[in-house]
């Protein structure tokens, strides 16, 4: 097995801490968000992982990040990111095609 720098209890820290974000989530809209601060908060996400890859892509080039494994996840996070990011839009241009073209 490869050592990308993470011990094992750092690992139990993070699946508490996921299994207490999943028992605190309810289906239920939080009342003081909207769709657009959503899709905002959302976008710069987005462009924050994009952003850190290009950093972690340019420190390995220059020799300052020693660690590949973690320049390629970063990367795969940014791409998938992105990808899911264009799957949503092509979603709701699809819904507004279909909204748009209901009999009045």
């Amino acid at each position: 097995m490869t050592n990308i720098g993470i011990k094992s209890s750092q690992l139990s820290d993070i699946r508490a801490t996921l299994l207490d974000n999943s028992k605190n989530n309810t289906l239920e809209p939080k009342k003081t968000e909207n769709f657009g601060n959503q899709i905002k908060d959302a976008l710069d996400s987005v462009a924050h992982a994009q952003e850190n890859s290009k950093i972690l892509a340019q420190n390995y080039e220059l020799g300052k990040e020693h660690d590949l494994t973690k320049v390629m996840v970063s990367q795969n996070i940014s791409s998938l990111a992105f990808q899911m990011t264009l799957n949503v839009r092509n979603k709701m241009l699809n819904a507004y095609k279909d909204i748009m073209n209901m009999p009045v």
